[in-house]
């Protein structure tokens, strides 16, 4: 089963509607252990890669996950944006994002541990585009 964002309202041509799996995909997650070993020590990286498997499946609007996270807007030529893209348009669904809760106290941001190419793809899309993500602390 997949999870449809709303489409862009206004526009006489609309982008398509990008779609999302239920879970991530396998792959994802040494993706996402492989950032976040840059960041943490084995046994951090471990214990969040597995709360991340927990994880419920949650959905937020690009901005705010691009806002949360501190990040820049990847140009839609990006090759990996583009790739993400083209996948949307073919009506492929994407894998929900992999994301690291950002913390107030310890002032850090969010870190989309995986997925930032497809965050990018979303907002390109619409800024109010829903995104896919699994979301755990450190």
């Amino acid at each position: 089963m997949t999870k449809r964002s709303e489409p862009s309202k206004g526009k006489d041509h609309p982008e398509p509607t990008a779609k999302w799996l239920d879970e991530p995909q396998q792959h994802d997650y040494p993706a996402a252990a492989s950032y976040l070993s840059l960041i943490a020590g084995p046994k951090a990286v471990s214990r969040a890669i597995k709360a991340l498997e927990q994880a419920d499946t949650v959905s937020f609007k690009a901005k705010d996950i691009l806002r949360a996270a501190g990040l820049p807007l990847l140009p839609a030529d990006d090759p990996d944006v583009a790739k993400e893209l083209g996948r949307v348009r073919a009506g492929k669904a994407l894998s929900p994002c992999l994301i690291i809760r950002g913390s107030k106290k310890a002032g850090t941001t969010a870190r989309i541990a995986d997925g930032y190419h497809r965050v990018c793809a979303s907002y390109h899309l619409s800024e109010d585009t829903v995104v896919s993500a699994r979301i755990a602390g450190f």
